[in-house]
């Protein structure tokens, strides 16, 4: 994904299945529009441990996808899971997008999702990957956004927590709010016909699929595994942080709501 030591929420189990939990509550809200034609070659840059892959090749059987990642351990655990779901149309390489083994106009279309928030130059990343597109192709990003969250009760203190989330990631060179740029990003890459299409996660206790799977074990989750890092850097003591996580954990109980914008984008070559 990112460039070496650059992603923000590390490379454990916990981590891994966190990702797993994400794509799975999120199949149907993210994906359920994307598709691409039989004998169509599309590169899946950035796959991480193979996450989004199985909604990627499952909704395009008849496509041709290379996913690749710039770190082996994540592409061993998606090659792992795709042999385990038995997925026979895609096939996983260790690659950096920013130096990719492939020859220009390659690809008839590329996908990428959670990818563009790691990475210190987004738009180089772009132009980069527009370079191995056929004439005609597409590409298709998705991206979050943790300033698109609003939730109740209301708690300043929930909200420290993700602030810590959202600094350390700029840290890294990365930016969490990255959704709400997908299209001057396009645009300023060189892409043509950019459209953006909101994607709201909406949470009550009427939707407990939602409850556990995206509030508990997709963003709170998320947010849990930069405590480490926000208390040694001093940006939060260990009070504040207990009291901020415990509020936030209040959204996902009783009369608790929970909201969250993705935002997917599709744009083209010439």
């Amino acid at each position: 994904m990112a460039k070496k030591d650059k992603y923000v929420h590390g490379y454990s189990p916990k981590e891994e299945q966190r990702l797993h939990d994400q794509a799975e509550t999120l199949t149907e809200l993210l994906h359920h529009d994307t598709g691409y034609p039989a004998g169509s070659c599309v590169l899946e840059a950035g796959c991480g441990v193979g996450a989004q892959t199985s909604a990627l090749a499952e909704s395009s059987p008849n496509a041709w996808i290379t996913s690749v990642d710039i770190s082996g351990k994540s592409v061993r655990a998606a090659e792992k899971r795709a042999g385990e779901l038995g997925l026979t149309n895609v096939r996983f390489m260790q690659a950096d997008i920013f130096n990719l083994p492939f020859d220009d106009a390659t690809f008839d279309h590329i996908f990428l999702c959670f990818v563009l928030e790691h990475l210190p130059e987004p738009v180089r990343a772009l132009q980069v990957l527009k370079g191995k597109l056929k004439p005609g192709g597409t590409i298709t990003a998705i991206e979050g956004d943790h300033g698109s969250t609003f939730f109740h009760p209301a708690s300043d203190a929930a909200w420290k927590t993700i602030q810590c989330l959202v600094d350390i990631q700029k840290s890294h060179g990365g930016d969490s709010l990255i959704g709400r740029r997908l299209y001057p990003l396009l645009k300023e890459a060189g892409f043509l016909d950019v459209t953006v299409s909101p994607r709201m996660v909406y949470v009550d206790d009427s939707r407990p699929e939602l409850v556990q799977g995206f509030t508990r074990d997709t963003f709170v989750a998320m947010v849990k595994g930069i405590e480490s890092d926000a208390i040694a850097l001093e940006m939060i003591t260990p009070e504040d942080w207990d009291r901020g996580i415990r509020e936030l954990e209040a959204t996902a109980e009783g009369k608790g709501t929970f909201c969250y914008t993705f935002f997917k984008a599709r744009a083209c070559i010439k």
